[in-house]
């Protein structure tokens, strides 16, 4: 098989749907739902902070409702997410998810600016979409 040496960016999610550091549990949850997401980055102005996901809502809804009310993003985000370029190749990313135990990764630019985020299910839509023939070989 021909090497491939695609970018990240061509199957990064753009302008994805994002969280702030003070939102509630229940804003997070309703925010996911609405938009049928499962990863939430944390900004603060045009920074990504953290990241959410909704295995740490889940793991928050089970405590007692009083508990649950104080808990804010802030608190279960994850504070260093997993960040790469937008020209990192998709399999060096791919790679690095795996080797880091995560399902998704934020994008940015090659300035530092916050892109999108590439999660698993983009990463499975890209190997559908190479194993078919939707890729580019490097020359």
């Amino acid at each position: 098989m021909a090497s491939m040496n695609v970018p990240v960016e061509e199957f990064t999610t753009p302008d994805p749907v994002t969280a702030n550091e003070d939102m509630a549990i229940d804003e997070l949850r309703a925010l996911m739902e609405r938009h049928g997401v499962r990863h939430l980055p944390v900004v603060r102005g045009e920074s990504v902070v953290g990241l959410v996901s909704d295995r740490e809502v889940r793991v928050v809804l089970g405590l007692p409702l009083t508990e649950i009310n104080q808990v804010r993003a802030s608190d279960i985000m994850a504070s260093d997410p997993l960040t790469v370029t937008a020209t990192t190749p998709l399999d060096q990313v791919a790679y690095a998810m795996s080797e880091n135990k995560v399902g998704s990764v934020i994008v940015n630019d090659e300035d530092g600016r916050f892109l999108g985020i590439f999660t698993a299910s983009d990463a499975l839509n890209a190997l559908t979409e190479l194993v078919r023939g939707g890729g580019t070989p490097a020359a």
